[in-house]
């Protein structure tokens, strides 16, 4: 790794760290040889390091000063616990990206997606995004009391047949009645992981994370199967306001902690008995807020460190009824999870069609080795696998379980639609 040499001070005397990923928003593809330079937020001219992306549109991974790990840790600090620095990204042939406020905790890896969009010729132009406070450090609407569970009689309601993951959610950014706000088109695994990253800090227990993310996953999932606001004629899936929903915010950094929970549990959500919709699972903070029948989640925070696991936690704020349930449903992906990991000496048409997979994102990432696709897993699949893994921020172990499935189909999706459409 790469440490930024800066003047460390008593308040900072921990580290975090930063890699930054790029991908054109024109057709998916990793964008190399651009230029970064990151700078503390509010002193954006004091250059204090410069990367480059390589042919998988990465940087290495660099360390950065941060606050004392306590801080995120023990609500009666009201100290900031995260410190944030700011990005200038420069690459030929596209609009540079100005991304003020990115959010580094102590012991934790922040990864920083961004998407670049293709430069036109009336001359240059950059996208400027500002990182607001995260949700338990500022002060944000507090939630609006709903029922768990919808209505599903009401006249000309829509209610999808099943509970269904989907390939994308439309985040409309801001309160639901602001006209004037954007709506995004967003990857509902990485709708999660952002609202994560901006509601809950990185740096909590496994297993307050994992409960956390159940609790946004299962109501934003109870959003998507009622049609929530699609029936009060809005065009959107849900909001960015907390006042409604959850903390969505554009080009935010997510964590390495954070990610690998959400590329695993993805297409769970919280069920009780007898009822078939996503249980819609509100939460406050529990220490600017409080909420007598939700989870907490400084609460939940509390019980992770007491070895709660996640379905205990949950159970402890929403009853002992409460399960976790599978979506039957998983859309915009080529073929489901063969029900096993495939590793070595694994055959059969399921090792093809993920080989054939691989290859075609080859086309799109040089880094990425091409493999013979005769649906035998061999030695050079394996390696191709854990390269894979090891570009995309999953463990590089080389077997392909739950995860890995997953995130080379969308992957796969991504790279191939656009190649169609050309």
């Amino acid at each position: 790794m790469n440490t930024i040499q800066q003047h460390a001070s008593a308040d900072t005397p921990e580290l975090g760290s930063l890699q930054i990923n790029l991908t054109s928003g024109l057709n998916s593809r990793p964008v190399a040889d651009a230029t970064i330079h990151i700078s503390y937020t509010g002193v954006p001219d004091s250059i204090l390091e410069e990367l480059h992306t390589d042919s998988s549109g990465q940087t290495e991974t660099i360390e950065l000063n941060a606050p004392p790990l306590e801080y995120s840790l023990n609500p009666a600090i009201e100290e900031q616990p995260y410190s944030e620095y700011t990005l200038h990204i420069e690459a030929p042939g596209f609009e540079s990206v100005s991304i003020a406020g990115v959010e580094i905790l102590p012991t934790v890896k922040a990864i920083q997606n961004v998407t670049m969009n293709p430069s036109d010729t009336t001359g240059p132009s950059e996208e400027v995004f500002v990182i607001p406070a995260h949700t338990l450090y500022g002060t944000y609407p507090a939630k609006i009391p709903e029922s768990e569970i919808k209505p599903m009689d009401e006249t000309g309601e829509i209610v999808l047949s099943r509970v269904v993951v989907p390939e994308y959610i439309v985040v409309h950014d801001g309160s639901p009645r602001d006209s004037t706000a954007r709506n995004y088109y967003v990857k509902y695994k990485d709708y999660i992981k952002n609202v994560a990253s901006s509601e809950i800090y990185a740096t909590w227990p496994e297993d307050t994370i994992r409960a956390n993310v159940l609790a946004i996953m299962s109501f934003t999932l109870n959003r998507v199967y009622t049609e929530w606001y699609r029936n009060m004629g809005y065009d959107f899936t849900i909001t960015s306001s907390t006042a409604f929903d959850h903390k969505w915010i554009p080009e935010r950094n997510f964590y390495d902690t954070i990610s690998p929970i959400v590329d695993e549990l993805f297409s769970n959500y919280l069920s009780r008995p007898g009822v078939r919709q996503p249980i819609l699972t509100q939460y406050c903070d529990g220490r600017q807020v409080q909420c007598p029948d939700w989870m907490t989640q400084w609460g939940s925070c509390s019980l992770g460190e007491q070895g709660y696991s996640a379905i205990q936690i949950l159970r402890y704020y929403y009853g002992d009824d409460m399960y976790i349930n599978t979506a039957e449903s998983i859309a915009g992906i080529p073929s489901s999870w063969p029900g096993y990991d495939l590793d070595t000496g694994a055959t059969g048409s399921k090792v093809r069609q993920m080989q054939e997979q691989l290859n075609t994102i080859a086309g799109a990432y040089p880094a990425l080795p091409r493999i013979d696709a005769d649906g035998v897993y061999g030695p050079a699949t394996k390696a191709s696998v854990r390269k894979f893994q090891s570009i995309f921020g999953l463990p590089a172990t080389g077997i392909v379980d739950y995860p890995t499935w997953y995130k080379i189909s969308e992957v796969y999706v991504g790279v191939s639609r656009i190649a169609e459409l050309n």
